[in-house]
């Protein structure tokens, strides 16, 4: 029985209430800043030749002006993700690395591990997948789930101390 509670107690010093979460793009409104397009139409008189030719370049013209038949990703900047004294969770070159950021050194960021103020890491800014940026956040779900397994351990002992 000791044991288990030896077991217990390590483990809720190890688990922590901070996670790394990505954070996701706003979504992008397609109603904002949309233009209508005018739109001409031809009528094509004895199938000829030249107007129907006229008739499909002014329509694939028309929609390469129309902003919502291509919708372009946004692109996402590093430099404005990876502020100052941020505390994140980058991938480099397909390592992971849980860093601190200091400051931005033209284009190259200059960082340092999370328990490891002392070691000095430069990564360049086109090495830094800015899809898999995550930020440590507080996370209350898991908070929550602490909270509820520490309160039916209490009970747990209350309740065994006074069987």
């Amino acid at each position: 029985m000791q044991k288990y509670l030896y077991i217990i107690i390590i483990f809720f010093s190890l688990v922590s209430c901070y996670t790394y979460q990505v954070k996701k793009p706003a979504p992008v409104d397609p109603t904002a800043n949309n233009k209508p397009v005018p739109v001409k139409t031809i009528t094509v008189v004895d199938n000829d030749p030249i107007q129907m030719k006229r008739a499909t370049e002014l329509k694939k013209a028309a929609e390469s002006q129309n902003p919502d038949s291509q919708q372009m990703p946004a692109s996402i900047n590093v430099q404005e993700k990876l502020t100052p004294n941020k505390n994140v969770k980058i991938d480099v070159d397909g390592k992971s690395y849980k860093v601190i950021v200091d400051r931005w050194e033209s284009d190259s960021l200059v960082v340092h591990p999370v328990h490891n103020p002392k070691k000095v890491l430069k990564f360049h800014k086109n090495q830094i997948n800015a899809e898999k940026i995550a930020e440590k956040r507080f996370s209350q779900p898991i908070a929550d789930i602490i909270t509820v397994v520490a309160y039916a351990g209490i009970g747990v002992a209350v309740w065994l101390l006074l069987r």
